[in-house]
């Protein structure tokens, strides 16, 4: 039996607004929906992850998902929740984006379903391209006056005194190319829906409106509400920047991370966002949460889930590997058996020092080493190195260190890192050029 999608976004507390009619819409036929996404980068991060959740629940209910990527309006940049405009993208820029990203949306949604709601992905850039500006105003401007235009939140927030920033005329216009799209969409593949987060509720029902007068049909708007951390930071967002989907942008070990620290007080939230786990399972899991809430276990089903949907089992298995290594007990096999971004991902922000290999295989002792050839950065002096050691507070590759004199023989990681525990919590990394 399919799953109501509406039900399902209602319990997920993921429906902000929606038209009247949608879900008459779609008892009566298998519809079509899509999101827009503006390919302003080559990945996604995790922000975009919940239009295309929505885009999964609905195909997991039958009907058929579509991605818009904005090539067009990328080109402009949408006014919604901005203050300012945005850099314009060049077309190899935008092309290259578009392969990257529907590679990453590949992993949410099935593009070589058998039946008929197999997921598309579009460009409004292949269908813009080719409007000239009269064109675009004597076809499409003429049917949408300034007055439901200049009523828009997204208009008025930055035409209003407190804006410093104004609008130009192209951003201003942006409404009207988004809503061309629907109503491409409708047109070309009998779109009747579109879906976003909540501050796009002008901009898709500009869509709605341009199809009810220009070829008198009816379409439908469902939003979800924009994500809000509890401790009022924005989603998504680490000191670092974005938490992107690419794993040369952010380390799988760094977005597991990111779900595991996540606070119990935004978990219920996450967990029935971003997961594709049922209510009963995910209530089971909020339950076991509760009675024991220092095991982290929304947290870390939640970071599981993502971590093998968006990378893979391996990268998972790598990100818990590298987690140990920090926060547990593990052994130097287990050290040499993570990669190097994800070492240095690990271990990004501890003190680093760089050695020469001639310099480290001239050195006596390990006490020499830890001191003198480590430019003092670990130990600043022999004497303090000496007695660390004699109390067991050293170890080189999570191996303890017994004796001071002892000669550097030394596996290097990854063929170039030694990683140096002074005590509990203080870690180094030595780069052996």
């Amino acid at each position: 039996m399919q799953k109501n999608f509406i039900e399902e976004l209602q319990w997920r507390g993921m429906v902000h607004d929606m038209m009247p009619g949608v879900e008459k819409q779609l008892a009566k036929e298998m519809s079509s929906a899509y999101v827009g996404i503006d390919p302003t980068a080559d990945s996604l991060h995790i922000g975009h992850l919940v239009g295309v959740m929505m885009l999964k629940h609905f195909q997991d209910a039958g009907h058929k998902p579509i991605v818009l990527l904005g090539g067009a309006t990328g080109m402009i940049g949408d006014p919604s929740g901005k203050s300012q405009e945005r850099n314009l993208l060049d077309e190899p820029t935008l092309r290259h984006n578009e392969a990257s990203i529907k590679a990453q949306i590949k992993n949410f949604l099935d593009f070589d379903a058998k039946e008929d709601n197999s997921a598309e992905l579009v460009n409004n850039y292949d269908w813009m391209k080719d409007f000239s500006f009269l064109g675009f105003i004597r076809d499409v401007g003429k049917h949408i006056t300034v007055n439901y235009m200049m009523a828009k939140d997204s208009v008025k927030k930055r035409l209003s005194a407190e804006s410093s920033e104004g609008m130009s005329f192209t951003e201003f216009t942006y409404q009207l190319v988004q809503g061309y799209d629907f109503l491409y969409l409708y047109r070309e593949k009998n779109c009747k829906l579109q879906m976003g987060g909540s501050d796009q509720w002008g901009n898709i029902t500009t869509g709605t409106e341009m199809i009810r007068k220009m070829d008198q049909g009816e379409a439908f708007a469902v939003t979800c509400p924009l994500i809000k951390k509890a401790d009022g930071t924005k989603f998504g967002k680490t000191e670092s920047g974005n938490i992107w989907l690419d794993p040369k942008k952010t380390s799988p070990y760094k977005f597991y991370q990111f779900w595991l620290n996540a606070s119990d007080e935004d978990m219920s939230n996450f967990i029935r966002i971003f997961s594709t786990k049922g209510k009963e399972e995910i209530e089971a899991l909020e339950k076991e949460h509760n009675e024991a809430p220092h095991l982290r276990v929304l947290q870390k089903a939640l970071a599981e889930e993502l971590t093998v949907r968006v990378h893979s089992q391996e990268a998972l298995d790598m990100a818990l590997k590298a987690s140990s290594i920090l926060f547990g007990k593990s052994t130097t096999e287990e050290l040499q058996s993570i990669d190097e971004d994800t070492l240095l991902s690990v271990f990004e922000g501890v003190p680093q020092v760089s050695i020469s290999k001639s310099d480290l295989d001239k050195t006596e002792n390990i006490t020499d080493f830890l001191s003198e050839l480590t430019q003092e950065v670990i130990f600043p002096s022999k004497g303090e190195a000496r007695k660390m050691i004699k109390g067991g507070g050293v170890s080189i590759n999570k191996e303890k260190v017994m004796d001071a004199n002892a000669p550097v023989e030394i596996s290097l990681l990854q063929g170039k890192y030694i990683l140096v525990q002074r005590g509990k919590k203080n870690y180094y990394l030595v780069t052996v050029a």
